[in-house]
């Protein structure tokens, strides 16, 4: 499997769906390499997915660093997405550069994903100049969720459609090579995809953006809460809990471990030794 880059992402558009899934540790990154997942995002979502927060708010550029560096080693031959973490790049275009930089430096992410539309634009542009792809984000934007009273969908009314369009266009303009596109009217996501010439990616979104994208724990039931456009491709939350309830009654039962599961000595050595130590 050759591993994408932003050019093959780009020409992706209106020739291929795009796939992509997040992971954040070995496991999971091997997995998603092994399945032939186009792209990896490592997100923010790691907050909430492995640190048991509430929102992704609380995820520091370190924690993102540290999560990337293993997906990257684990899935070499993926293109993996970094997320820019809450206040990571909103306070000036030289900070987004330096902290941008450092995960490029560091972790070895092929890109990286910045919420927000023209509020970010010298961000982008920075970092775009600088030669760092910038994978863009609109609609619902976890990062801002509590001024947006929640975790609520977007764009619903014809004004903030027309929000979302114009920020999306100036993105492209900025010079993002993608836009997720998240909890959006799929009619609206639909219009928005064919205006662009980089590929939209769908986050709840419908089926007419140019790519998707799940969080793992949420499409393998391994989340406790799941969002109602996700589509779980397994329970693995429930075989997990069954089977450390098997474990344990084995263990209480004295069943496990069998003799295939334990070493054992050869009858001439425990012999020697049982004749020091006579019960």
């Amino acid at each position: 499997m050759s591993k994408k880059n932003v050019l093959n992402i780009k020409e992706c558009k209106n020739q291929k769906k795009l796939t992509m899934i997040t992971a954040y540790d070995a496991a999971s990154a091997k997995i998603a390499e092994k399945a032939g997942i186009d792209m990896i995002l490592v997100g923010d979502s790691l907050g909430m997915t492995i640190q048991g927060n509430g929102d992704t708010n609380s995820v520091t550029l370190e924690d993102i660093i540290y999560h990337t560096k293993i997906v990257v080693k684990n899935a070499p031959n993926t293109f993996v997405v970094a997320d820019m973490p809450f206040m990571s790049y909103e306070i000036s275009p030289a900070e987004a550069l330096q902290n941008a930089g450092r995960i490029f430096r560091e972790s070895g992410a092929r890109a990286v994903k910045m919420e927000g539309g023209k509020n970010i634009l010298p961000q982008i542009q920075a970092l775009a100049d600088a030669g760092i792809p910038v994978m863009g984000h609109l609609g619902l934007t976890p990062q801002r969720a509590a001024m947006l009273g929640g975790f609520k969908a977007q764009a619903r009314t014809a004004k903030s459609a027309e929000e979302l369009l114009e920020d999306a266009l100036l993105l492209e303009k900025a010079g993002c090579f993608s836009i997720v596109l998240e909890a959006v009217p799929y009619k609206v996501a639909d219009f928005v995809t064919k205006q662009l010439t980089v590929p939209t990616i769908s986050c709840g979104a419908g089926k007419y953006c140019d790519g998707q994208v799940l969080v793992f724990h949420d499409m393998l039931g391994l989340s406790d809460f799941c969002p109602r456009f996700v589509k779980k491709y397994a329970n693995l939350g429930e075989l997990a809990v069954s089977a450390v309830q098997e474990y344990i009654k084995e263990v209480e039962e004295n069943t496990f471990p069998a003799e295939e599961h334990s070493f054992n000595i050869n009858d001439e050595e425990w012999k020697i030794f049982a004749e020091k130590h006579p019960q």
